[in-house]
């Protein structure tokens, strides 16, 4: 069985949208990235750090659902990373009101005997030398590398950003930041000057446009499937990529044709991840429901047409 190593947050959240607010809850993109990819029974360990504040029954539903947490530290006298954000009327921004780094301010992650060999790596939005640590525990280099990073780590660790880029197969990021990145506002020419730093991949992440895939000049465009109601759009981006990873693992095929198929399973499960606060909707999610929506996701996009030849 293929082997996936997510590192990435293992959090509270607390959010507000305009249907409602929480509490803490569980959130994190580990979280997130793991409950996605154990969608495809792969084998999935996610790397990470919590506090003695952590309850247990979190840890003990993501082993249920086939996670394996052993490269998960506690550190009991720590607290947990804390975020808060409030989301705008469109959804689509929002406001982050509290960041505590808490545990994960000194956080040195430790890659678990059992996963480094793991086939694929997918590096969540952390320090990219946080990033660049896990590549260098690894026995061997993976089949495939898949990086997520935001605009923050671009502006207090841009050198660092590049280092790490060159040794990834796959990076994803959103609109915004593939702009910042490169310095381009075109996608399609963004996209080739991230190509030059390393990545053969480029998925840039659109929200509820769908998302794009480059590879040398190819291009794919999944359209996010139109939902009635979005109710929490966070863990959005690392559902979607928890699903991309999870299907290349569970398929053992990275080529371009099969990442459109990976696509379209990453955009299938963020569809479902939006409908409820944190990660509930994802810990609920039957494999009926989600080869119902994958049904509503192929007609969407299939069409057949006739080409003129005049």
């Amino acid at each position: 069985m293929s082997k996936l190593l997510a590192v990435g947050t293992v959090a509270f959240d607390a959010i507000e949208t305009p249907f409602g607010k929480t509490d803490k809850i569980l959130g994190g993109s580990g979280t997130f990235v793991g409950l996605a990819a154990a969608q495809f029974g792969v084998q999935i360990g996610v790397v990470s750090v919590v506090g003695g504040d952590f309850p247990k029954s979190y840890l003990d539903m993501m082993e249920d659902k086939g996670i394996n947490t052993e490269g998960i530290e506690i550190i009991k006298e720590g607290k947990t990373f804390f975020w808060s954000g409030k989301y705008h009327n469109d959804m689509n921004s929002r406001d982050t009101l509290v960041t505590e780094l808490n545990v994960l301010e000194h956080f040195s992650p430790v890659v678990p005997n059992t996963f480094k060999d793991a086939d694929i790596v997918m590096l969540g939005n952390l320090h990219p030398l946080t990033q660049a640590s896990v590549l260098d525990q690894m026995d061997k280099r993976p089949k495939l590398v898949v990086l997520d990073t935001m605009n923050f780590w671009m502006d207090i660790a841009l050198a660092d950003l590049h280092q790490v880029l060159k040794r990834v197969d796959v990076i994803t990021i959103n609109d915004e930041e593939a702009r910042q990145l490169s310095g381009e506002y075109s996608l399609v020419n963004a996209a080739k000057k991230i190509h030059e730093m390393g990545p053969d991949f480029v998925v840039i992440k659109k929200g509820e446009h769908g998302a794009l895939l480059f590879n040398k000049g190819k291009m794919f465009f999944a359209p996010a499937l139109p939902l009635a109601e979005v109710f929490d759009p966070t863990g959005a981006g690392d559902t979607f990529a928890g699903g991309f990873c999870g299907y290349l693992s569970q398929t053992g095929d990275i080529s371009f044709e099969n990442m459109k198929n990976a696509i379209i399973y990453g955009s299938n499960l963020a569809s479902f991840c939006v409908e409820k606060f944190g990660t509930q909707r994802m810990e609920e999610l039957s494999k009926q429901e989600i080869n119902t929506r994958l049904q509503a996701f192929k007609e969407l996009t299939q069409f057949d047409i006739e080409l003129s030849n005049s």
